[in-house]
């Protein structure tokens, strides 16, 4: 399969109509912003006062979800990969992790992309919308605004910084503590469901079988059990791995796997909602170039500490 060829999304007047239709879904059921409910969809400006910047700063630090491995709910180590997927997902190998980080419980929305980034590239608009349209290399670059933003704020410390997940840190995450093919359970279909119907799978991730082309507010779902919203579907998400065709040798602490060459492929997790439900697996993993963008295609982070420099 031609892995880029997935993230080509043909827009058609259908998919503009029920996407207004779904609009007028989050606007009436109250999903979205009270001052989104004009009907307009458009992002922050870049203009808008200090003090709302600030506000979109304070609301990603409260939403983002402290993982403690080892501590309380959150096991010390798990199992990465799976003997039931494809080749890239083997070895089933024992990931350890050692630090503490914090997760957000969504993928960032357009508004607070438009706050760090001065613009929002996002095809389908929305304020609570998951940013989109944008590859991997400004992935890192948002997570580098935003590092800079927050501590100027004084809402993350000196030695904290925000960016991408490792792959493993992701995968540990999308588990949850679970050891089944999706954090839910082990079957996305129920009895009767055909193609690429999957209404199990319906209630936590918006995939090929109930997606409109369009997105939603972003926590429109039900969230895994750790809390975090959308790990199944909506969005790719960006992780900091270069791209490895399987897990031999990978590491087992769940840091970075290697750098690779500013044009290595790199991993994506999660699929989106233009994916069938078997490639929304918590152990599916595919890859892109990192100047892919795709309006299936988006982020969330962690904050962490910053390692220390072993020089």
């Amino acid at each position: 399969m031609n892995h880029h060829n997935h993230f080509v999304v043909q827009i058609s007047q259908r998919h503009v109509t029920l996407a207004g239709a779904f609009l007028f879904l989050l606007i009436a059921t109250g999903n979205l912003p009270a001052d989104e409910k004009s009907g307009q969809v458009s992002a922050v400006d870049t203009s808008a006062p200090h003090t709302q910047q600030v506000a979109l700063l304070k609301q990603f630090v409260k939403e983002l979800v402290p993982i403690t491995p080892g501590k309380g709910k959150f096991p010390k180590s798990f199992q990465m990969g799976s003997i039931k997927g494809q080749p890239a997902e083997t070895p089933v190998h024992t990931v350890t992790l050692a630090s503490d980080f914090w997760i957000g419980k969504y993928e960032v929305p357009q508004n607070l992309y438009q706050a760090v980034m001065g613009k929002n590239p996002s095809r389908w608009g929305g304020p609570r919308n998951s940013a989109e349209m944008f590859d991997w290399r400004i992935a890192n670059q948002f997570c580098q605004k935003l590092t800079e933003m927050l501590r100027k704020a004084s809402l993350i410390s000196p030695d904290e910084e925000i960016r991408l997940p490792t792959e493993a840190e992701w995968e540990y995450c999308c588990r949850a503590g679970t050891t089944t093919v999706y954090s839910f359970g082990d079957e996305a279909q129920k009895p009767g469901d055909a193609g690429k119907l999957a209404r199990l799978l319906d209630e936590y991730a918006w995939h090929t079988g109930n997606a409109a082309g369009n997105d939603p507010a972003v926590g429109a779902l039900k969230p895994n059990p750790w809390g975090l919203y959308d790990m199944h579907g909506y969005l790719w998400e960006f992780v900091a791995d270069p791209w490895h065709d399987n897990y031999k040798n990978a590491p087992g602490d769940g840091t970075v796997w290697g750098t690779g060459s500013p044009d290595s492929p790199r991993v994506v997790r999660g699929g989106a909602w233009t994916d069938r439900y078997d490639r929304l697996r918590s152990a599916f993993r595919t890859k892109v170039t990192p100047t892919t963008s795709s309006p299936a295609l988006g982020l969330r982070c962690v904050k962490a500490k910053v390692k220390k420099s072993e020089n």
